[in-house]
């Protein structure tokens, strides 16, 4: 996956968060911003990788947004790991 592609994916995954109404308090709660902050940051790779780390934390959330999309449900992992910090760590 190219890291534009993953980007329009993030970004799609912000917009759904952004229309689900259980959701979006949830993330931004957890992110600690404002809206505004939610706006400016929202077209940085970093923060589209943070979107796609607290999608994927519930397979519920992959398979509704995957679902409303059309898209495979192993595909936001795979976008998070074209972003910055999505990298696979290796400890041996």
């Amino acid at each position: 996956m190219t890291p534009k592609r993953a980007e329009e994916i993030a970004l799609d995954a912000l917009t759904w968060l952004a229309g689900n109404e259980e959701l979006l308090p949830v993330f931004m709660g957890s992110t600690g911003l404002s809206p505004d902050d939610l706006r400016r940051a929202a077209g940085t790779p970093e923060f589209l990788g943070a979107v796609l780390d607290f999608l994927t934390m519930d397979d519920a959330w992959v398979m509704a947004f995957c679902q409303s999309r059309a898209l495979a449900y192993d595909q936001p992992l795979r976008a998070r790991m074209a972003l910055p910090g999505g990298e696979q760590v290796h400890w041996t």
